[in-house]
């Protein structure tokens, strides 16, 4: 079965300008590598459609939407702005763009109408004459970009303004009553937002792998944060140690994540995250090779056997523009089983050809294990 992935130029309009981070040249110029370097057969191109209001509040209040909408339609057109107090209340000043910065508000619903409907296109409905219902469940494996984790209902933050992965997930219940979603965050930060929207939901299974919160923003995503209420159990955060490489993640996996989902039994799987936890990232200092990364995407398309394989992978971080399209290119090699040479665009240094922190990572499985004892096998 094919894999399809979603895409528009639109997502360009996805850039906060100038000096900053996270340009919307990003996803172009990977659709361009990737066409240069993938066997495009295997995969169908689709492009997405832009969220409406009724997509985004899914997760997000109409306050904090008519806000977003009114402060970037500002920017864009050279308006005045909302007071700094207010600006504030909603937005961290990661999320102010700098000079010349695209139409943020249009990128961001085409990023979170792309990975509502991606949910939809791998979800499996059928008539009761058994055939597919339209393009819902034509494919097993949809990538999309964005993983914009850090957005909250109420706050943007993070370089992030709607929460897609949390759109994706909340539309996925909502509309086909899914009982068992698995979120895995394989992004270098933890997903403080999607952490958030779910802490107290036991139908959604968030797995976070970042580096120690205590070295990296946002600084959440301790062990002991597990989930409340209902949720308690459901939110498994593994802080790795900075440097942490491939054993460390390899370790992580066959210890934690697997015995865990393999006991949720998902009826499918979203995956966010990109390149940022490759040892040469700008803003990160974890320890992962291209290799390491590809790992990522096996290790995902080997877990979504347990829902016969279904799997939305939603790609968009990293911070050094030589390793990002290597490092996206290695997670969607690993997800389609498609054995292709990589390249590490930067020499590995001799500190991250051995995996150094492997026995401080230990510790955090062992601590993670105590923690979460009471609600799953290991």
């Amino acid at each position: 079965m094919k894999a399809a992935i979603f895409y528009s130029e639109g997502l360009k309009e996805y850039d906060f300008g100038e000096g900053h981070p996270f340009r919307g040249s990003r996803f172009e110029n990977f659709i361009n590598f990737f066409k240069e370097k993938f066997p495009l057969e295997e995969f169908e191109f689709i492009t997405p459609e832009a969220a409406n209001d009724d997509d985004l509040k899914l997760i997000h209040s109409r306050e904090y939407i008519d806000f977003v909408e009114k402060f970037y339609q500002a920017i864009s057109s050279g308006e005045s702005l909302p007071p700094t107090q207010e600006i504030y209340q909603f937005l961290s000043i990661d999320n102010i763009p700098g000079v010349n910065p695209g139409k943020l508000n249009l990128g961001a619903r085409l990023i979170a109408g792309a990975a509502k409907k991606a949910g939809e296109y791998v979800w499996p409905r059928r008539n009761p004459f058994g055939i597919l219902r339209g393009k819902q469940g034509t494919f097993e494996k949809v990538i999309t970009f964005g993983g914009l984790h850090h957005a909250t209902k109420n706050y943007g933050e993070g370089f992030c303004i709607y929460n897609d992965v949390a759109i994706c997930a909340e539309n996925l219940k909502r509309k086909f009553n899914t009982e068992r979603i698995l979120i895995l965050d394989t992004d270098a930060h933890a997903g403080n937002g999607t952490c958030e929207i779910f802490y107290q939901d036991p139908k959604v299974l968030f797995i976070d792998l970042h580096q120690d919160p205590k070295t990296l923003y946002p600084g959440t995503g301790f062990v002991y944060e597990i989930g409340e209420g209902e949720g308690k159990g459901f939110t498994v955060n593994i802080p790795l140690p900075q440097f942490a490489g491939n054993e460390s993640y390899k370790l992580v996996f066959e210890e934690i994540v697997f015995p865990v989902v393999e006991e949720f039994k998902p009826q499918i799987i979203i995956r966010n995250g990109g390149s940022d936890p490759h040892f040469a990232d700008e803003l990160t200092q974890l320890g992962l090779t291209l290799e390491g990364l590809r790992m990522i995407g096996q290790k995902v398309r080997e877990l979504s056997k347990v829902c016969n394989g279904k799997a939305v992978d939603l790609i968009g971080s990293g911070y050094n523009q030589k390793v990002l399209p290597w490092g996206w290119l290695a997670l969607i090699s690993g997800l389609a089983n498609i054995n292709i040479k990589l390249k590490e665009p930067i020499p590995i240094p001799k500190k991250f050809k051995k995996d150094l922190v492997l026995k401080e990572t230990k510790k955090v499985i062992v601590e993670l294990k105590q923690n979460l004892r009471d609600f799953w096998k290991f």
